[in-house]
């Protein structure tokens, strides 16, 4: 009879062990999903500077492509990136600044919630602006520019 007990108490302790277990992992993947966010906007915002500098430097109001390929180096995820010069039609001798931005970048949860697929989330645009004072040539831009 002692015996029977026994198990049954084990058997108890056993699925204490398995709800506590779902409950400190599902935490725990939380933590880690959210720092994976914060590391993602900091990359997106990271790239918009990258981008940024690469344009100034370059001096090449047309290859917004090369400028993309670029922040992608730093965040693979980019699809959508805006170059925009001003004022607007200028020439690298006559530009003011750049602006570089990046729109429409979704983060992807990797924490499973309630069994369902995890949702695609919209992160806010991230955008930097270089004046021309920045657009001048240094010793190793052509490092950087190929």
């Amino acid at each position: 009879m002692r015996r029977s007990h026994n198990r049954r108490l084990g058997g108890a302790t056993t699925v204490e062990f398995a709800l506590g277990l779902i409950v400190f992992l599902m935490f725990t993947l939380g933590i880690v999903d959210f720092a994976r966010m914060l590391f993602t906007w900091n990359a997106a915002q990271e790239a918009t500077r990258a981008g940024a500098r690469y344009a100034v430097v370059c001096d090449d109001t047309t290859q917004q492509a090369l400028v993309l390929a670029r922040m992608k180096a730093l965040l693979p995820q980019i699809s959508t990136v805006s170059v925009a010069w001003s004022p607007s039609g200028c020439t690298a001798a006559t530009c003011q600044g750049v602006t570089v931005s990046i729109t429409g970048l979704n983060y992807q949860w990797i924490s499973p919630i309630s069994g369902a697929t995890a949702p695609l989330i919209p992160m806010p645009g991230f955008s930097t602006y270089l004046p021309r004072e920045v657009m001048r040539k240094d010793p190793n831009s052509a490092a950087i520019c190929s």
